[in-house]
């Protein structure tokens, strides 16, 4: 059985195959009206569900469900940072962006990223959060989150625990770049050589990036992609210069994006989505033409695949969490537009086909067998 988890600006929404990814059912709204910034299913229980929401007035909170969406029951300490000071110092979270099953050897951990930029834990399947205060407190954090005035707020995008180490991990951040710890979070360092930000003073700095996403492969840690503002990158540690590997991309396409998905069976394969990163950034779909791009030798050529897409005035745009793989064999891919349409593609990109049309604007997928 196949499920397809979905978070719009305006409720979740969930999708089942039985029939090998060629017909599916759905299930919602769950929460309508509400944003939901990311629905994840635990892959380590295939039964826990959690959705990072935001319910108008209310508030951003979290939601968990044991059986697949049929109850919801809400965090009881969602994440929060400390309560101002005398002064009315302090930071509030404006809603949590990013969520990330703990390692496979400690189930029931669950970390989430929030705007503006911290990191918090739960050990209890997401009904209560903790924050880490090696990230949130860190000596450099002014430096590294300056309160940049990104769309939808400066965030901490993405949180990506390496398979075989569960004190190793990476996050992305729209305003410091890629940061990188080995001791569980309680020390982090920059790890943003070789990337663009040709938006400062100094192109290359130490930090101040515009991380868009990485992929850390499942099957070889070292091998990592990236999709920044700036382009699509790749390192191999321990190296610790990224090598733009999106110079080889069509120069009338470029290189912009936010999203990259990578094959868990070939650490050479990996799928772009670009959108138009010219003079204002349209985001779109380069020419009004959406096309997935595949790399098959690491980044050093790319193919286009639009077969089935609109081949013209398809102006597509894709945010960071909506393209996404199921891991199977040949990989799914599934891209969600702020149009409301899903598209999917069953044999690695070579054909797509619509989905669905006329959800709200899609802010999240997770494709994923149980």
């Amino acid at each position: 059985m196949h499920h397809l988890f979905v978070g719009t600006r305006k409720g979740a929404w969930i999708f089942t195959s039985t029939d090998g990814r060629k017909a599916w059912s759905v299930d919602g709204p769950h929460y309508l009206g509400s944003i939901i910034n990311h629905l994840v299913l635990d892959p380590r229980d295939r039964q826990t569900l959690v959705m990072a929401s935001s319910a108008g007035h209310l508030g951003p909170t979290i939601m968990t469900s044991r059986d697949l969406g049929k109850t919801w029951s809400e965090s009881s300490q969602p994440p929060a940072f400390p309560k101002a000071n005398e002064k009315g110092e302090g930071r509030s979270v404006s809603h949590t962006f990013w969520l990330a099953p703990g390692h496979e050897s400690e189930p029931g951990v669950w970390w989430a990223g929030t705007s503006p930029p911290a990191i918090f834990r739960s050990e209890d399947n997401g009904a209560t959060w903790e924050p880490v205060n090696g990230w949130n407190q860190h000596p450099m954090y002014d430096k590294w989150c300056p309160n940049a005035p990104t769309p939808d707020g400066e965030l901490l995008a993405q949180i990506s625990i390496c398979s075989d180490d569960k004190n190793h991990m990476y996050i992305c951040t729209s305003s410091g770049g890629v940061f990188e710890t080995t001791d569980y979070a309680e020390t982090w360092a920059p790890l943003n050589k070789g990337v663009e930000a040709n938006f400062l003073p100094d192109p290359y700095p130490e930090y101040g990036q515009d991380a868009h996403q990485i992929a850390v492969h499942p099957k070889d840690p070292t091998r990592i992609y990236q999709q920044n503002h700036c382009g699509i990158y790749r390192i191999d540690r321990p190296g610790d210069r990224w090598t733009r590997i999106g110079e080889n991309m069509p120069k009338e396409v470029g290189d912009i994006g936010f999203s990259v998905v990578v094959d868990p069976r070939e650490i050479d394969t990996a799928w772009v989505w670009p959108m138009d990163g010219t003079d204002v950034w349209p985001r779109t779909s380069p020419g009004g033409r959406p096309a997935a791009y595949r790399t098959r030798d690491g980044g050093r050529s790319w193919e286009r695949q639009d077969n089935g897409f609109p081949t013209e005035q398809g102006w597509f745009t894709v945010k960071r969490q909506a393209f996404v793989g199921d891991g199977l064999d040949p990989v799914g891919l599934y891209v969600g537009t702020t149009g409301g349409e899903i598209w999917s593609s069953v044999d690695g990109g070579e054909s797509w086909s619509n989905l669905v049309r006329h959800l709200p604007e899609i802010y999240s997928l997770q494709a994923i067998e149980v």
